[in-house]
């Protein structure tokens, strides 16, 4: 594909990831302005929306309470002006799988850098378009972070996304010279970096598939409470419809602060508070029916859900096992010990991100502090995992002796071209093709007939060709030779006599 229309492909990506996500958040606002605002001043909607949609892109919003406000509620003038960084997750999560598939796009069409670039300028373009038009005085930010983070938002998962592509299709440049260099790697070694690389991609979509099943658990668990608080609120139908797209679009989050509690750390729901599978301490918390989710006490048996992430390291030791590469029938340790340490390292490192991602401030006070920490979810995921991965992938491998012969009937001999062997022929037949000419022209009634000369420039060639000749047993009557031209030289089948 010509790389002008790659570029043009992968800007339409970027404009539709940013025009959606957008449109997510000022369709409902449009709504509530209309039907439950009336007279509200209509310029106030856009900056409203793009302060949402910067939120959801990790940018940090500088909320200032009208003097109006304050007197009407009594709200102490020194928490009129608080900063709200919680960022709803569902955002960043489209714009990134967006990306990450025009990433992927652009490298199947062999301009992955074309792409990856093209697509990254543009989305920067949109982000520096909606902070300098969407200023106001309650609603504020810093505006490098309203350009660079969306942009990192997207540029990072679409160059992921690119590398990805490339790897698996080629693009006759770096990528194919990374993959050259890992190849001229020592056979136990060559495989350690992808799979390595893959451990992490399981184990995240492992730990994020926990998140989810514990946060529908709650859900079922405690439903009543959650249904109690959105009662509480006394909301008419258009508010009901806006708090629950605005807990629908914190969803990614919550999951987040569920992989974080089954870990074992857990999170913060504000300053000297505590949600852990050990101990639930928590002061008044928001009217937000969502977290009604948040258990009042805790059980020694949520201590079990620690074994969740370990299932996730054994699931994917198990798996890359399966891949691992072995030397004389035997699995080098090295390799693998190294692979499990990769994975758990790496997997450490995406729980610091899950939680830099998912913590934040939603409002002054106490409530400047909530989400997991960093430090604490990167040790336990990593070690949890790293159990998890030594089970399975640094386990001794038990497996059936060969026996040194079988009995096998004329039915069971499989014909190939140059001969029936006692072993399965696969491996034997490879290094014994060179010499079908000539044995094509000989009956192999007599296995101690000397092997041919083979005229090949590899000596270990020529000895594994005289092994496979040494093996070789008498055909069963009426079977052919050759079963194909080019394994025979150009002679016919024809039956032994």
């Amino acid at each position: 594909m010509h790389r002008l229309l790659v570029a043009l492909l992968a800007a339409l990506d970027a404009l539709l990831a940013a025009a959606v996500g957008i449109a997510v958040v000022l369709a409902p606002l449009a709504l509530l302005w209309v039907v439950a605002l009336g007279d509200a001043d209509w310029s106030a909607l856009w900056p409203a929306a793009a302060a949402v949609w910067h939120l959801g892109h990790l940018v940090p919003v500088t909320v200032t309470l009208p003097d109006a406000y304050l007197a009407a509620t009594g709200v102490d003038p020194s928490l009129a002006t608080f900063t709200l960084s919680l960022a709803p997750l569902a955002f960043a999560a489209f714009t990134g799988l967006f990306a990450a598939r025009s990433g992927i796009r652009g490298a199947e069409s062999g301009a992955a850098l074309t792409g990856w670039l093209s697509g990254s300028l543009v989305f920067a373009g949109i982000a520096a378009l909606v902070a300098f038009t969407s200023t106001a005085p309650l609603v504020s930010f810093e505006t490098w972070q309203a350009i660079l983070f969306p942009a990192l938002i997207f540029a990072a998962p679409s160059l992921i996304g690119a590398f990805a592509g490339a790897w698996r299709v080629g693009d006759d440049g770096p990528v194919d010279r990374l993959r050259a260099w890992r190849d001229r790697m020592p056979t136990a070694w060559a495989l350690v970096p992808t799979l390595a690389l893959r451990g992490a991609a399981l184990t995240t979509l492992g730990l994020v598939a926990v998140g989810g099943v514990v946060v529908t658990a709650g859900l079922l668990a405690r439903g009543t409470q959650i249904i109690a608080l959105f009662q509480a609120s006394n909301v008419d139908a258009i508010g009901a419809t806006v708090l629950a797209l605005g807990q629908l679009v914190y969803l990614p989050t919550l999951v987040l602060w569920a992989v974080a509690f089954a870990a074992g750390p857990g999170f913060a729901l504000g300053t000297d508070t505590a949600v852990t599978p050990a101990a639930t301490q928590v002061g008044a918390l928001p009217g937000i029916p969502i977290l009604g989710i948040i258990p009042e006490t805790s059980s020694s048996w949520l201590l079990l859900l620690a074994l969740l992430p370990v299932a996730v390291g054994a699931v994917t030791g198990w798996i890359l096992r399966a891949h691992m590469p072995e030397r004389d029938g035997r699995e080098p340790v090295a390799p693998r010990v190294t692979v499990a340490v990769a994975v758990a390292a790496l997997t450490g490192g995406i729980g610091a991100l899950i939680a830099v991602f998912s913590g934040g401030s939603v409002g002054p006070g106490r409530l400047a502090e909530t989400g997991p920490q960093p430090g604490p979810l990167a040790l336990a995921l990593g070690l949890e995992v790293l159990v998890g991965l030594a089970i399975l992938l640094l386990a001794p491998r038990t497996s059936l002796p060969r026996r040194a012969s079988q009995e096998r009937t004329d039915a069971d001999r499989v014909p190939e071209t140059v001969g029936v062997f006692r072993d399965r022929p696969s491996e034997a037949m490879l290094t014994a093709a060179a010499a079908a000419p000539w044995i094509a022209d000989h009956r192999l009634e007599d296995t101690t007939t000397p092997a041919p000369s083979v005229d090949a420039a590899d000596d270990d060639v020529q000895a594994r060709i005289r092994e496979a000749w040494s093996r070789a047993e008498p055909l069963p009557d009426g079977w052919g030779q050759a079963p194909d031209t080019d394994a025979t030289g150009g002679r016919d089948a024809r039956p032994v006599d």
